[in-house]
C-alpha cells in the first residue's frame, strides 16, 4: 500500500485532488486507518486513476467521468460528444487566427481601405420583400421609398426592432447593372402577399463574413472584391447569396460620405480533403 502522499507523487497529482476524488466517489482509498484517518492506496488503483486522468485531459468533466466509471458502456457516447465540442473549438480558434492575420494586414497597410471583416450569425427574420432586375443602384432611391415603402404602409406592416433592411443579390456576385435583387425589410409578422410584396421567413445564417463600407454605393465593388478575396485566401467558401444591410443612408445622412452599409456573405470553412 501507498500513503496518500506517496500515491500523489507517483502520479504527479496533489493530495488535495485525491481527497476531492474521494469525496466525489471517483477514487476512494483502498484502506483508511480508523485511528489516524490516513488514506492508503494500492497498485490495483493505478489503472483507475490513470483512466480518470486521461479522460480529464480530454476535457471531460468530473461528473461525466463519474458517469462513465459507473456505466462503462456510456464512454462511446461521451467521447463522441466531446469530439464534436473539440472540433467546434478548433474551428472557432481557426476563425480567431484568421481575424488576427486580417487585422495585422490592416495595420501593415496591406488593406488600404481598412476593411476589418468579422464573422457573425445572421438572425432568422420575417421579411416583406420585393424582387426585381434593376438597371443600377440609383434605382433604389425611388424604388424603396415610393414603391415598396408605400405598399408596406398600405398593408399595415410594422418594422422589426432593431431594424434590418437589406438587399439579397441573387446573381451571387457584385454587378453594376442588370442586377437581380430582392429588397427585404424585417417585419414583425406575415401579411397577405400582394402584387408588389411577398412575405416569408428567412432562416438564420450560422456564419457570414461582414464588412462595413462607408461612402457611396458606387464604391461597393471594392468592398465586395475585398470580401471575396478574403474568403478565398482564408480557406472559406460562399454558401449563400450576398446581402447588403443598410445602416445609414440618404434617409438620415446628408452626405453620401457618411452612408454606412454592411456587406454580408454567408460562408463556411472548407473541408480539407
Amino acid at each position: 500500500m501507498f500513503t496518500i502522499g506517496m500515491f500523489s507523487k507517483i502520479n504527479r497529482i496533489t493530495t488535495k485532488t485525491l481527497r476531492h476524488y474521494d469525496e466525489l466517489g471517483l477514487l476512494k482509498p483502498e484502506y483508511i486507518d480508523e485511528f489516524t484517518g490516513y488514506r492508503y492506496y494500492t497498485t490495483n488503483q493505478l489503472m483507475q486513476l490513470h483512466r480518470i486522468i486521461t479522460l480529464k485531459q480530454m476535457g471531460l468533466s468530473l461528473s461525466d467521468i463519474k458517469e462513465i466509471l459507473n456505466n462503462p458502456r456510456a464512454i462511446d457516447l461521451f467521447l463522441k460528444l466531446k469530439e464534436q465540442d473539440v472540433l467546434k473549438s478548433i474551428e472557432a480558434e481557426k476563425a480567431k487566427l484568421l481575424q488576427i492575420r486580417s487585422y495585422l494586414s490592416c495595420i501593415k497597410g496591406e488593406n488600404p481601405k481598412m476593411y476589418t471583416p468579422i464573422i457573425k450569425e445572421l438572425p432568422e427574420v420575417i421579411v416583406a420583400s420585393m424582387r426585381q432586375v434593376v438597371e443600377g443602384y440609383d434605382v433604389f432611391f425611388d424604388l424603396v421609398p415610393n414603391v415598396m415603402g408605400k405598399e408596406m404602409k398600405r398593408v399595415g406592416c410594422e418594422c422589426a426592432v432593431p431594424e434590418y433592411c437589406f438587399n439579397i443579390y441573387h446573381d451571387g456576385e457584385y454587378k453594376e447593372k442588370d442586377i437581380d435583387v430582392e429588397i427585404c425589410e424585417a417585419v414583425t409578422e406575415m401579411k397577405e402577399d400582394t402584387n408588389i410584396l411577398k412575405f416569408k421567413k428567412i432562416d438564420k445564417v450560422p456564419a457570414a463574413i461582414c464588412i462595413l463600407h462607408k461612402g457611396s454605393y458606387n464604391k461597393l465593388g471594392e468592398a465586395y472584391a475585398f470580401a471575396f478575396n478574403w474568403i478565398k485566401d482564408n480557406n472559406y467558401e460562399v454558401v449563400g447569396d450576398p446581402r447588403e444591410s443598410f445602416i445609414d443612408g440618404i434617409w438620415n445622412k446628408e452626405s453620401e460620405e457618411d452612408w454606412l452599409t454592411e456587406i454580408q456573405v454567408p460562408i463556411r470553412m472548407k473541408v480539407n480533403e
